[in-house]
């Protein structure tokens, strides 16, 4: 088993180089179609599976699609990954959609209007 150290060094690892890959060398025209980020890289304590979450900027049709790429292409980048980064196996990949960000959004917008209820109903009236 590798030490939390070790996994936390690998995950930042393999979050730049998956970003690297999906800025640069991923020619799937899904994987282009939407902005994508990633966002996390979670890697299992004997670092043998690793799971990349991302953050897709687009419509819903257009977010199905880009994971659909991105499965497509884990092959690829776990192989990329094999040749980047010097490990003894290389970790299964599997994306995740991460929507953390989307729902973030949503909380501070019912927030702002909740605020803006309480500021309409505190002016009295003349």
């Amino acid at each position: 088993m590798a030490t939390e150290r070790r996994v936390a060094r690998v995950a930042e690892l393999i979050k730049r180089e998956v970003s690297q890959l999906l800025m640069y060398e991923i020619r799937d025209e899904r994987v282009g179609a939407g902005m994508v980020s990633v966002t996390d890289v979670e890697v299992s304590a004997d670092l043998q599976h690793a799971k990349i979450f991302v953050s897709i900027y687009s419509t819903e049709e257009i977010r199905r699609s880009t994971m659909a790429g991105l499965k497509a292409a884990s092959g690829f980048v776990r192989r990329e990954l094999g040749q980047r980064i010097r490990l003894r196996r290389t970790p299964e990949v599997v994306f995740i959609e991460d929507r953390s960000l989307e729902r973030g959004s949503r909380v501070l917008s019912l927030l702002n209007q909740i605020r803006q209820q309480q500021r309409a109903s505190e002016i009295p009236e003349s």
